[in-house]
């Protein structure tokens, strides 16, 4: 019997989404905002928080700052049911990251003070932690600047312990797209990229040609294309899974709620079909509350949405 069903490696850090915005901000002018949400940020934090509460066993390894921001971050982890013993506290001079993000009529502008995530290093892991589970996920690739030389050696010890295991690159901020990202893949069983990050990745101008490119590298993609919905590839077999229709409130932390809900199905031996689908309803469910874990926070909201959407 593992420890856990998902262990994560990943960052921790608060989002600060301010509402109401003007789309245009002039220099040395006071903008004020309609209104804010102070929440659990991070895609790592978000995927374990949400795949928590959802009934799986979640151990977590990141790296805060001394800080009021890191035990906010971090109380509100544990809140979701999420293991943090091995969530180490720097006590230097380098703070808990944060996010300011700005949604827009179409878009957000999204502003990250990094911190303590580009610090987290190979030596702060645990490896034989990491080891006792089903299954292993790493979110962010990009944003470890610190892990990302050993990131391939630590899928692959993973591969070595018998878990299986996921990849969300999510942003490039540098909009490089490394190849050594390539070299990562061919430890990874299941690849969860959107739309966006597929063709940069691919470095191609349309979705299924990406599609076909980045499934010949992984045992298992999975795309989220948004409205859409998502669609998955597993050698010959394709399956595709429409998106589920709520109001949204707030888009924040749906591909990783996403991301949670399918690796939720996936570590208990679902089909394609079933991960899918219940990768939709856990996206959607994020979109109707602000952030990207209010809406699972709210645990009696949560199975009704389940319910009444037929999960």
């Amino acid at each position: 019997m593992r420890r856990f069903d998902v262990t994560v490696v990943g960052e921790l850090n608060l989002d600060l989404i301010l509402y109401g915005l003007p789309d245009e901000l002039e220099p040395e002018r006071e903008h004020l905002a309609q209104s804010l949400s102070l929440t659990l940020g991070s895609s790592s934090a978000i995927f374990a928080h949400n795949l928590s509460v959802m009934g799986s066993r979640v151990g977590f390894i990141s790296r805060i700052g001394d800080d009021d921001f890191g035990r906010i971050a971090l109380q509100r982890l544990s809140s979701g049911g999420v293991d943090v013993s091995k969530v180490v506290t720097a006590r230097g001079p380098t703070s808990t990251g944060l996010t300011v993000i700005l949604p827009r009529r179409g878009y957000r502008n999204i502003l990250t003070y990094a911190g303590t995530m580009f610090e987290m290093s190979f030596d702060d892991l645990d490896l034989d932690y990491l080891a006792s589970s089903r299954h292993f996920h790493l979110s962010s690739f990009f944003l470890h600047r610190a892990l990302r030389p050993r990131i391939g050696e630590l899928f692959r010890l993973m591969k070595q312990a018998g878990l299986t295991t996921s990849l969300d690159t999510n942003d490039d901020p540098e909009d490089a797209w490394g190849r050594d990202l390539h070299d990562v893949l061919r430890f990874v069983d299941l690849f969860l990229p959107n739309e966006r990050e597929l063709m940069k990745i691919a470095e191609c101008g349309d979705v299924e040609s990406a599609v076909s490119r980045v499934a010949a590298m992984v045992h298992t993609l999975a795309v989220k294309l948004g409205k859409q919905g998502a669609v998955a590839v597993r050698g010959a077999e394709r399956v595709e899974s429409p998106a589920v229709v709520v109001d949204v409130v707030d888009p924040v932390g749906a591909g990783d709620s996403f991301d949670a809900g399918f690796i939720h199905q996936f570590v208990r031996g679902a089909d394609l079909a079933v991960c899918l689908a219940h990768g939709n309803l856990a996206g959607a469910l994020s979109t109707t509350r602000p952030g990207g874990t209010e809406a699972f926070r709210d645990r009696s909201w949560q199975e009704e949405f389940f319910k009444k959407h037929g999960a």
